[in-house]
């Protein structure tokens, strides 16, 4: 078991049940090739919990600060994070974001750069819309549906991927791309709730 599992297995015992997860959409997600999941972000829990309901290891941009701090700098990259340098292009993230999407991995993303105080869907940065337009991988729009208050109900919902083929040819902005995303985003969460 590697430490990806193991952690997963941990923090699925623990998060599952205390927030009571319950997940929609699974068979959304595609089984093999490189997926770019986008979500949006209303806690500091949001990438365990996506980590947990994923049916595939995610890994994910975390801000380079955290990189810094002694506990989390051995266990992040275990967890399959890399680091992004915030408020700038960093284009090492960019290219290692790419790489990973072109080897087929999973790369979570959370569009919005950073937590939503009101649980209100914000604006996307260009990060998502880039990696849609520059490569092949299947975008899937995911939303938690919160709160997150012990024992009350926390859904996760995996969309149907969006299909960008046509508007590539178009050659649309990266900024369209991304408000495409949290278009579908948003509408997920209009739909799923209660």
């Amino acid at each position: 078991m590697t430490f990806y599992q193991f952690s997963k297995t941990v923090v699925n015992s623990i998060l599952r049940p205390l927030y009571r997860i319950e997940v929609r959409g699974i068979e959304n997600f595609p089984k093999s090739g490189g997926v770019l999941l986008c979500t949006n972000h209303i806690s500091n829990l949001d990438p365990p919990v996506v980590g947990i309901t994923c049916p595939r290891p995610v890994s994910f941009m975390a801000k380079e600060e955290l990189f810094r701090v002694p506990i989390l700098k051995s266990i992040l990259p275990n967890v399959k994070a890399f680091p992004v340098k915030r408020g700038m292009s960093d284009r090492g993230a960019l290219r290692k974001g790419l790489s990973l999407l072109k080897e087929g991995e999973v790369l979570g993303l959370f569009p919005e750069g950073t937590r939503s105080k009101t649980g209100k869907i914000g604006k996307g940065l260009a990060g998502a819309g880039f990696f849609a337009l520059r490569s092949d991988a299947e975008i899937i729009p995911c939303a938690i549906i919160g709160p997150y208050k012990p024992f009350k109900k926390l859904r996760v919902v995996y969309g149907k991927p969006i299909d960008f083929t046509g508007l590539k040819k178009e050659k649309i902005s990266v900024e369209d791309a991304t408000e495409i995303i949290m278009g579908e985003i948003k509408k997920i969460i209009d739909t799923h709730q209660d």
